[in-house]
């Protein structure tokens, strides 16, 4: 029983720590969604992140509780932390799954967009839909072209409205320092040079398997919590069913 109270207070303590961790991923996945929405054609894909910030904000009271049981707790406050463990237990386990299946979806479903925008990318007008997107994506993750720069050279000139024999790319391709270097594939050295498809998808497969590893360890110590919490409530056993 002191060392059910003892581990329960450093889970408790444990708990603030991680929800901080878990809020980050979260909000870490709404942003790049709202970043890169255009990207992706599956509309849930910040549900994960939102899971994720519920579990945080819910983690705080679920401390404060862990905290003051193992100091001295009621009964009612036992059986009101059980509750919360379940429902972490609950939200934590559907976001690690659908970071699991996002994570392997939105793979080829990027492959296919990008390809699609920079299809119809128009070189004279920058402000159209899949222009802006192509511009945005290559300026945000310093890229150029789906799998590399020499995608755009493969643009037929009908579409690009230059003439056949010039062959260059978007200016959104040049690095900072030569930021009005107009796209020309003369100087290499001005433009970034790796594609945008694989930046984009290390970066969502290390947000969603942050999340996903975030939700496992907090899952195993919410357990190791319920246990501890199971021992106190043995220990102090109901006289009634009104906790329920």
């Amino acid at each position: 029983r002191p060392f059910a109270r003892s581990l329960l207070r450093f889970l408790g303590f444990l708990f603030w720590g991680t929800a901080a961790a878990l809020a980050f991923g979260g909000v870490f996945v709404i942003l790049m969604y709202k970043n890169y929405g255009y990207l992706f054609r599956e509309s849930f894909l910040p549900l994960p992140g939102w899971l994720a910030v519920a579990a945080a904000l819910i983690l705080l009271p679920t401390g404060v509780l862990a905290v003051s049981i193992a100091a001295k707790g009621s009964r009612y406050q036992q059986g009101a932390l059980m509750y919360l463990l379940l429902v972490l237990l609950c939200l934590e386990m559907s976001s690690a799954v659908l970071a699991q299946l996002y994570s392997i979806r939105m793979a080829s479903e990027l492959k296919s967009t990008m390809g699609y925008l920079v299809y119809q990318y128009n070189g004279t007008d920058s402000q159209g839909p899949a222009s802006g997107a192509v511009d945005a994506v290559q300026r945000r993750m310093q890229c150029c072209g789906v799998q590399n720069y020499t995608d755009w050279l493969k643009a037929t000139a009908a579409s690009w409205h230059l003439p056949a024999e010039k062959a260059r790319v978007p200016e959104s391709c040049c690095k900072e320092k030569y930021s009005r270097c107009g796209g020309d594939v003369g100087h290499l050295e001005q433009l970034f040079q790796e594609g945008c498809l694989k930046k984009l998808e290390d970066w969502l497969h290390f947000v969603m398997l942050y999340i996903f590893l975030c939700c496992i360890v907090l899952s195993v110590l919410e357990l190791l919590a319920v246990v501890s919490n199971g021992i106190l409530m043995r220990h102090q056993p109901f006289r009634d069913l009104r906790i329920l």
